[in-house]
């Protein structure tokens, strides 16, 4: 089957929150994602449409879409620019501007048929065009329990950095990093 890889629009915000709500309900959620179905269902409107809004154009994120030729959304992957000096959403110092790759999903019929590639290869080709300042590496995390994820980024080229941080909310539980560097800097 044929998929259109592409950025969201602004005006696509309840596609955007109809796919981030079926990842939140796969049975990985609870290892791949920060956030739950409950927590995404209660948000309002206007949260969808600035999510919407700020993952469409300019470079602080951009939202990679795979749509089906019937129009149904069947993935997503999602690059957030960190800039150097600021916090993460773990609470760490962000040392450099890079890309911080989050909200991988696809949905289980389509997975195993290169399509999470081939929105990685769309997003990763964004954030390398990124100039002043372009970005040397780009990160993930993955939860420690999500050896499926784990597999696949080290089958893309991520590897894993040693950095572990505590879930939010789950001081427990570890998120491991995995950086991939540029390509002509490696």
């Amino acid at each position: 089957m044929h998929y259109v890889i592409r950025p969201v629009r602004p005006d696509e915000w309840e596609k955007v929150k109809e796919l981030r709500i079926a990842g939140l309900k796969d049975p990985a959620a609870p290892v791949a994602f920060l956030e739950t179905v409950e927590q995404a269902e209660g948000r309002p409107e206007e949260f969808w449409k600035e999510r919407a809004e700020g993952a469409s154009h300019g470079r602080a994120a951009r939202q990679f879409v795979a749509e089906a030729a019937d129009g149904r959304w069947v993935g997503s992957v999602t690059v957030l620019i960190e800039e150097g000096g600021t916090v993460d959403f773990f609470d760490q110092a962000v040392e450099r501007t890079q890309g911080h790759v989050v909200g991988v999903f696809v949905r289980v019929e389509q997975r195993g048929t290169g399509l999470t590639e081939a929105l990685f290869a769309a997003a990763l080709e964004w954030a390398w065009e990124l100039e002043e300042p372009a970005l040397e590496r780009v990160r993930l995390f993955v939860h420690e329990d999500n050896a499926r994820a784990g597999a696949f980024y080290r089958k893309y080229g991520f590897e894993a950095t040693g950095t572990v941080v505590p879930v939010p909310g789950n001081p427990s539980a570890k998120e491991l990093e995995y950086v991939l560097r540029r390509p002509d800097t490696a």
